[in-house]
């Protein structure tokens, strides 16, 4: 079957487009690009350079992929960047070529999920049947194996190696090895460090409604023996006639299912 290119799109001359292909509108393809069968572009994609993408991959819009990589020892070297069949490249990808010192080649498998803002550097490997969630930064030459799952904002250094089936949880910055099997996180509860007194001040707040919330703030985070419900039953009583003070109070009763940000950072961190 022929494939669908929209007319606002620009094909490179020499580019190879598989059959049944949908190329959406905006995308610029260079000239040595293949594409396999029923590759889809939704829109505003760019690829460039020595890029082989296989057959059945959907690629979102605003993802740039065979872009040359951020790396100052690159000479203009002709290098490669393959994804395998059947993967998902979300919004706002980006995916480099090799290096000559990385053996000339980024790769990412079949069946993968690479969520939006990923950055896949120069001589990655990723295995196949990998999930990258929504922010992950791969530095250059680091290894994923099949099936692993990265967490999202996770920022993993380079030549790092992540085993099969591992799984990092979010917001970790890897700068080990992880076996496979692995369940691997970062320390990473957020813990209160005082008042956003410079942004209180800039909003126009008084400076009466500001010496409150800091009293407020001090008896309700002071290291001593008293139950945090006692606290903030004092701080209402106390301040049950400033409207500031009684938003603090008030989201600290309202229920959540997460806890509250503490001076403390929270067990097992």
């Amino acid at each position: 079957m022929s494939s669908f290119i929209h007319s606002s799109s620009i094909i490179e001359d020499g580019a190879t487009i598989g059959n049944d292909c949908t190329i959406g509108p905006f995308c610029t393809i260079g000239k040595d690009v293949i594409l396999g069968n029923n590759v889809k572009l939704k829109s505003h994609v760019v690829i460039d350079g020595h890029t082989k993408i296989g057959d059945g991959t959907v690629v979102y819009p605003f993802s740039s992929l065979g872009q040359i990589p951020q790396d100052l020892k690159f000479k203009n070297e002709v290098s490669y960047l393959e994804i395998g069949c059947n993967t998902v490249i979300r919004e706002s990808v980006t995916a480099s070529v090799g290096t000559k010192g990385g053996g000339l080649y980024t790769k990412i498998g079949d069946n993968c999920l690479i969520m939006a803002y990923c950055h896949v550097a120069h001589d990655c490997k990723i295995g196949n049947n990998v999930i990258l969630v929504n922010g992950v930064n791969l530095g250059g030459h680091v290894k994923i194996d099949d099936y692993a799952i990265v967490g999202g904002l996770t920022a993993v250094r380079q030549f790092v190696r992540i085993g099969k089936h591992a799984i990092v949880g979010g917001f970790t910055g890897v700068d080990r090895d992880v076996i496979p099997y692995g369940n691997v996180r970062n320390k990473r509860s957020a813990t209160i460090r005082g008042l956003n007194i410079v942004g209180m001040k800039r909003s126009g707040m008084s400076a009466k409604d500001i010496s409150y919330i800091d009293d407020a703030f001090n008896m309700l985070f002071s290291e001593d023996n008293k139950l945090f419900t006692e606290k903030i039953a004092t701080v209402k009583k106390q301040y049950c006639d400033n409207e500031c003070v009684m938003e603090i109070v008030e989201f600290l009763l309202e229920q959540s299912k997460t806890p509250i940000c503490t001076t403390k950072p929270a067990d097992g961190d």
